[in-house]
Order: C-alpha cells, then sequence, then structure tokens
C-alpha cells in the first residue's frame, strides 16, 4: 500500500506529513533526517513532556500569556499524551540533534493539531505550546522529571529495591545459625554463617538505596525557565518556580527551580551523579549474583550450597539439567547499566558553553539502565531470592572438613603446629579434630571449645 502523505509547512516551508499523523512538518522532518535506530523516547519520557506542556500552559494562563479556552486545549490535549494515547506519534529517533529539539517539536505539534481539533482554531506549536520555553530546557527538564518518577513512584526502582532489601534482611534472620565456610580467593576461610553473608547483602542494597535518594536531590531541581541559554529570555519572572510548583502539586514529588540555569543546562553534572549511583547499583547486584550462582552451582561438582529455584530446562541437549538463568539474567543488567553509565558520563563532559549538546543520548542511557534495573530486581526477587533455601547437610558437612578451622588453634599450639595439623588434616581425609586426637595435642573438650563455631563466626 502507498502511504498517503498531506502538505505541512513550518518555519522551513512545505514538507510531506503522512496523512494520519498528529504531527508536523518539523517532526517529518526528523523523521528523514535521522533514520538511525530502531530506538525512541521512552513512555515515561513522553509522559514527563507531557506533563511539562500541561503545566507551562497552565502557568501561561495564570500570567494573562494566552486565554483560558486555548489554556485548556492544550492542558488537555497533553493529557491525551501523557495517558499514552498517542505514543506511535512520537517518532523520531534517539540519535538527532543534541538539544533534542526535534522530540520537543514532535510534542508541541502532536499537542498543537489535538488541541486545534478542539477549539476550531488554528493552536501554534512555537506561539502556544511552546510559550515560555525553549527545547533547551525543556528536555532535560523531562530528563529530570522521568527519571525521578521512573524511581520514586508505586512501582518504580526504590519499589522493587526496598522489597529485595527485605528478602535479604529476612533471609539474614532466618539462616544466622547456618554454618559454612567462608572463602577468600576463592579458597576456603574461617567459617562464616550464611546469615552473615546474606545480611551483607542487605547492607549493600541500603547502602545504594541511599546513594540513589542522595542523588536525587540534584535531579529534583529542574531546569525549566532558563529557555534559550540560561537567561530565560522570552520567559516571565518566575516562570520555571511556577511550573516547578505546578508539576509538585500534580506529581506528589518535591520539585525546585534550579538555583542557577547556566549550570543545569550548560552541564548535566545530575544525571551523570545519577547514572553513577545506578552504576555502583549494577556492581553490589552483580558480585550478590555471581555469589548465589557459585553457591548454587553443582550439584555433585559445585559447591551446592544453595538450592536455586528450577525454573526452566537448562539444556537442548542435557536432560535434567537446570541453570542458574535469574542470576545470569541480572548479570547480564548489570553489565549493560555499567555501559550505559559510560555513555552518560562521556555525554556529561560534552556542555559546551551554555548547552550540553548529547541529550537525547543521556536521556535515553539513564531511564534504559533505571527500566533495566527495575525490571530485573523485581524478577530477581520473587522468582529466586524468596525461593532459595540452603543445603545445611552440605554446610555443615564442608565446615567439619575445612582445615582453615586450625585458625582457632593458633593461640593455643602457635602458627606452625596448627600449620601441620591443617597439611596432615588435608592429606590423610581426616578432620582437624581428629589428627589432634590422635597426636594427643589437646583433650576432647579442649578441641570442642576451640572448634566451637557460634565462637568461630
Amino acid at each position: 500500500m502507498t502511504e498517503k502523505f498531506r502538505t505541512e509547512s513550518d518555519s522551513m516551508g512545505e514538507f510531506q506529513v503522512p496523512i494520519d499523523a498528529k504531527f508536523g512538518a518539523s517532526t517529518a522532518r526528523a523523521t528523514d533526517n535521522f533514520p538511525i535506530s530502531n530506538l525512541r523516547f521512552s513512555r515515561v519520557f513522553i509522559r514527563s513532556l507531557g506533563e511539562i506542556k500541561k503545566a507551562c500552559a497552565v502557568v501561561n494562563e495564570k500570567n494573562n500569556l494566552i486565554d483560558s479556552k486555548l489554556s485548556k486545549a492544550i492542558v488537555d490535549s497533553a493529557q491525551e499524551v501523557i495517558d499514552g494515547k498517542h505514543d506511535k506519534d512520537f517518532v523520531v529517533d534517539i540519535f538527532q540533534t543534541g538539544s533534542g529539539t526535534s522530540t520537543n517539536m514532535n510534542i508541541n505539534e502532536v499537542i498543537a493539531n489535538l488541541a486545534s481539533e478542539k477549539i476550531d482554531t488554528e493552536v501554534h506549536p512555537n506561539d502556544h505550546v511552546n510559550m515560555s520555553q525553549s527545547s533547551n530546557d525543556v528536555i532535560p527538564t523531562a530528563t529530570n522529571l522521568a527519571s525521578l518518577l521512573s524511581i520514586k513512584e508505586d512501582g518504580g526502582l526504590l519499589t522493587y529495591l526496598n522489597n529485595m532489601n527485605e528478602t535479604f534482611n529476612s533471609k539474614a534472620k532466618d539462616w544466622a545459625e547456618v554454618y559454612k565456610n567462608g572463602r577468600t580467593h576463592l579458597m576456603d576461610a574461617t567459617p562464616v554463617t550464611l546469615g552473615q553473608e546474606f545480611e551483607g547483602y542487605a547492607n549493600l542494597i541500603e547502602s545504594r538505596i541511599r546513594d540513589i535518594e542522595n542523588s536525587l536531590q540534584g535531579v529534583s531541581e529542574l531546569p525549566i525557565g532558563g529557555t534559550a541559554v540560561g537567561s530565560g529570555i522570552n520567559a516571565p519572572n518566575g516562570f520555571g518556580s511556577d511550573v516547578a510548583g505546578e508539576l509538585q502539586k500534580v506529581l506528589n514529588i518535591n520539585f525546585q527551580e534550579a538555583d542557577n540555569h547556566f549550570s543545569r543546562q550548560g552541564s548535566r553534572d545530575e544525571i551523570v551523579q545519577l547514572s553513577g549511583t545506578l552504576k555502583t547499583l549494577a556492581s553490589s547486584l552483580f558480585k550478590i549474583s555471581n555469589d548465589i550462582r557459585w553457591m548454587g552451582s553443582g550439584p555433585i561438582s559445585g559447591l551446592n550450597e544453595l538450592k536455586i529455584p528450577a525454573l526452566q530446562p537448562g539444556s537442548s541437549i542435557m536432560p535434567g539439567k537446570v541453570n542458574p538463568v535469574i542470576p545470569e539474567m541480572m548479570m547480564q543488567v548489570c553489565a549493560q547499566v555499567i555501559g550505559n553509565d559510560v555513555a552518560v558520563t562521556f555525554s556529561g563532559t560534552n556542555g559546551n558553553f551554555e548547552l550540553n549538546t548529547m541529550l537525547p543520548v543521556m536521556a535515553h542511557n539513564v531511564l534504559e539502565s533505571i527500566e533495566l534495573l527495575t525490571n530485573a530486581i523485581k524478577v530477581f526477587n520473587e522468582k529466586l531470592l524468596i525461593g532459595l533455601e540452603p543445603n545445611t547437610e552440605k554446610m555443615e558437612s564442608n565446615t567439619q572438613k575445612n582445615p582453615i578451622l586450625v585458625t582457632a588453634l593458633v593461640p593455643k599450639l602457635g602458627y606452625d603446629t596448627a600449620a601441620e595439623i591443617a597439611k596432615e588434616s588435608m592429606s590423610t581425609n581426616k578432620t582437624i579434630k581428629e589428627v589432634l586426637l590422635e597426636r594427643e595435642l589437646l583433650s576432647e573438650s579442649e578441641i570442642d571449645d576451640l572448634l566451637n563455631l557460634k565462637k568461630l563466626i
């Protein structure tokens, strides 16, 4: 079928636009100029743009810059965008002009066309929908807003991080007396409890939650009101503060106008910082996932300390094989998030004078990291952590055979004698207690006291 077109015009002249599209000539030009990838801005970013345009229309009416009829048409049209009714009309590639102007014009044109239909008069994408704004403050504001929504709203990243933390703490409590060998350098070390290990994981997650929450203070300071270069040209006094207040009222998230718009638009360090906290979270999650994968390895030739829930066949050729698919999924997500942070960090360095010109790729990568981590953490908790069970018999057997238990004998027998005991234990496959009794170095009661696992941990 041949696609039908209509003729639209913008400041550069006429251009062909798909006949059913809600966008206009500027957006159509961008789709023609940037056939780079299949990547588009996410739902939460489009929603955030809609929230910004809606709030700006309300503030512009309060400042008597537009009348109530026009304001209502823009607000109602923006709400349709917020509700996801026109996602198919947001067609501009992530890899576009560095300010994101094409995407800002995309939403300006969609809202203008929708609003024009509502009041049967022409609503202009620049003069009305984009009034008191610039792409240079709208796109970074949308990035900040989308990040906050993705992290703080119910069902966002912090929701599932807290759920995971509760599971770790619960397992730590339940397994407080499940003894096992500690490991350093992947080699047996003095005993610990499985509960202590999981308490350590809980502490990692608690620390990452604090990191993220602390970084959100900077993200909540919005660039809106700086317009083109940070000076606020063509925006009324107090516009940024009023828009931040309107967004706070609607979304119940604490927003403020940025103290310095030159800083917020020429540099995007608050997003670099946020991405850094996500990278650190990925590092923590990778360590935890890899530990669990190792502890669940086997069942014959591996560690076999944890019973990992069986979710699917692990091999197309080996019947009965079950693999640690959830830890492996998480490790791959972490690799992607760490890579995304490199892109965000490098993009953040490209603030040239009054504008960073890598805004779209920064927004895409930080939001992808948040989405990936949110989904992965939810699945990790629900499909793996909650169902984890310890193989207590295996771990108890291993602790009794651990030659490193001789560490507890050093104060009584000295380092060299303790080392001899360890070597004999390993060479004869006898327990430390058996070797000590055969050598008559200590009484049985002394041995039991020195090798009491509760004391050793």
